[in-house]
């Protein structure tokens, strides 16, 4: 974000018509976050992911631009003007997004769900008594019974 305010307020400050999208691409995608990805499919991903989203024609007025169209108009609104407005904007956004506004199928949800109950029951498991502990102690299986219940 700074790096992009940087940007914008130099193109107000000297009045230019364009703003280098090349070159804050380049320092994102490759200066920036380019050594943190260490594989050559994501570098690409994140590489589409700036050429699709970073451009002036984000900002045309006579086509207007959706960052997605899935479940949800994800668009850069005219009228917010003001910082309400534009606080308004931004709690009109869906809480919860579906992997189509990432470009995603919808696949990827569910394999993130099912790692996420694994993972959960993973660390439930490496979290319990053992048998036969001390005095007070529950076994095995009343505490993945407590637990369950409790969830």
């Amino acid at each position: 974000m700074s790096l992009i305010s940087l940007y914008l307020n130099k193109a107000i400050d000297t009045d230019e018509d364009e703003l280098p999208w090349s070159t804050l691409r380049y320092l994102i995608g490759e200066a920036m976050y380019g050594g943190r990805v260490t594989d050559d499919f994501d570098r690409r991903v994140l590489n589409t992911y700036l050429r699709e989203f970073m451009g002036d024609f984000i900002f045309d007025a006579n086509q207007q631009f959706f960052f997605s169209r899935a479940e949800f108009d994800y668009v850069i609104p005219s009228e917010a003007t003001t910082m309400e407005l534009i606080a308004a904007e931004i709690e009109k956004l869906p809480l919860f997004t579906s992997p189509g506004v990432f470009g995603l199928h919808s696949n990827a949800e569910i394999m993130y769900f099912s790692n996420s109950v694994k993972d959960l029951w993973t660390s439930t498991l490496l979290m319990q008594t053992s048998e036969g502990g001390a005095e007070g102690g529950a076994n095995r299986e009343d505490y993945i019974a407590k637990v369950a219940s409790d969830i």
